[in-house]
C-alpha cells in the first residue's frame, strides 16, 4: 500500500495548484483508514472488546479482570491502562499490544501478590509490558535539552535501542497521548516540562515510526500548553473558514477521484486540514500570517502499489500547477 499526501491550493481556487510528498511509513497499522484526527477515546471496556473473536475476548476480559480491581480514585491523575488500551484500540492494533497496554498501568505492580504476567499472557506480553514501564519510568530529559537538537536525538535513538519490541514505543506514546489530555489538572510548571518532552522527543518519536495520528495528537496538544495565544488564533481561523475549506477539498477530491477513475487507478482519497502546529511552524519559517499560507489543507490519497502512486502523480501534475519552490 503506497500513500501520497496533496496539500497547497489556494482555499478559492480549487484547481490552481497543489504538491505532493511521497509518505512512507515505518509501521503498518492493519484495515486501518487516515483519519483527520485522533477521535477522544471512549475509556468504557466494553468498547475494547467490540470487534474481537472470543478467544481475544477472554485474554481481554482476564486482564481487565486485572486492572478494573481499583477503585475509582479522583486524585489519581495518571493515565490508566484502560484508557491508554482504548487509544490504541482505535488504530487497530494487535491483541498482545492491547494487552501489554492494559498491564502496563502503574497500579498493577501495587497489588498483593503482584501478576505473573508471564504465566497468564505469555512471554510476548510480559517482554512489551517490562519495557513500557522502564519507559514509563525513565527520566533522562531536561529542558536544557530543548536549544540542543543533537542531545534530543540521541535520547530519542537510546529509547528506541533500549526497547525490544517497537509495540512499547507505540503504548509509551498512547500513555503520553492521555498525560497531555489531562494537563489542566497539573502545575503551570509540569504543563510546560510535560508539552516540551513531548515535542522534544515523543512527537519526533511517533513521526519517525509513522504513526501520523498519534504525531499530530501529540504535537497539537503539546503546543496548545507552550504557546496558547497562539494556538487559539489559528483555531479560530481554522474554525471561522472551515465551511469554505470543506467544500474546497470536496470538489478537489471530486475532481482527482474522476481523473484518477478514468486512469484505471483505485484509490482512497481523504481530505484534512493541516493540524494546528504544523501550521504555526510554517508561518514562522516564511515569517507570514496565516491568510498569507497556500497549503493549509491536505488531500491523502492511498493506492495498491508504487507504479499506480506515480501515475497518481503524473495525473496530479497534469490537472495542477504546482507552487514555484514549494515542490
Amino acid at each position: 500500500m503506497t500513500c501520497l499526501i496533496l496539500s497547497s491550493w489556494e482555499p478559492k481556487i480549487v484547481a490552481q495548484s497543489c504538491l505532493l510528498l511521497l509518505e512512507t511509513t515505518g509501521i503498518l497499522i492493519p484495515n486501518h483508514t487516515p483519519s483527520t484526527g485522533m477521535k477522544k477515546s471512549v475509556t468504557t471496556t466494553e468498547s475494547l472488546l467490540d470487534g474481537l473473536a472470543e478467544p481475544d475476548r477472554q485474554k481481554i476480559e482476564q486482564a481487565l479482570a486485572i486492572v478494573t480491581q481499583f477503585p475509582d480514585d479522583e486524585s489519581y491523575q495518571r493515565p490508566k491502562g484502560v484508557e491508554v488500551a482504548a487509544i490504541l484500540k482505535e488504530l487497530h492494533v494487535d491483541l498482545s499490544t492491547l494487552l501489554a497496554a492494559l498491564l502496563s498501568d502503574p497500579r498493577v505492580n501495587k497489588l498483593n501478590p503482584v501478576p505473573d504476567i508471564k504465566q497468564l499472557f505469555g512471554t510476548t506480553v510480559a517482554a512489551i509490558v517490562q519495557d513500557v514501564n522502564w519507559l514509563n519510568t525513565i527520566a533522562v530529559y531536561s529542558l536544557e535539552m530543548t536549544n540542543q537538537p543533537s542531545q534530543t536525538e540521541i535520547l530519542r535513538r537510546m529509547l528506541l535501542s533500549m526497547t525490544h519490541d517497537v509495540r512499547a514505543v507505540l503504548i509509551k506514546l498512547a500513555f503520553r497521548i492521555k498525560r497531555l489530555r489531562g494537563l489542566p489538572k497539573e502545575s503551570y510548571d509540569m504543563r510546560r516540562f510535560i508539552a516540551q518532552e513531548t515535542l522534544d522527543i515523543y512527537a519526533p518519536l511517533a513521526n519517525r515510526m509513522g504513526i501520523h495520528q498519534l504525531k499530530w495528537e501529540l504535537e497539537d496538544l503539546a503546543f496548545r500548553y507552550l504557546q496558547p495565544q497562539s494556538y487559539r488564533h489559528i483555531a479560530k481561523s481554522l474554525n471561522d473558514n472551515r465551511i469554505a475549506r470543506e467544500s474546497c477539498v470536496l470538489r478537489f477530491t471530486q475532481m482527482l477521484s474522476k481523473a484518477l477513475q478514468e486512469a484505471g487507478v483505485h484509490a482512497i482519497i481523504s481530505g484534512r486540514p493541516k493540524h494546528i502546529y504544523s501550521i504555526w511552524k510554517k508561518m514562522q519559517r516564511k515569517q507570514a500570517g496565516i491568510d498569507e499560507l497556500y497549503d493549509l489543507l491536505a488531500v491523502r490519497i492511498i493506492v495498491d502499489n508504487l507504479q499506480q502512486c506515480y501515475t497518481a502523480l503524473g495525473i496530479v501534475h497534469g490537472h495542477w500547477q504546482t507552487i514555484p519552490k514549494e515542490f
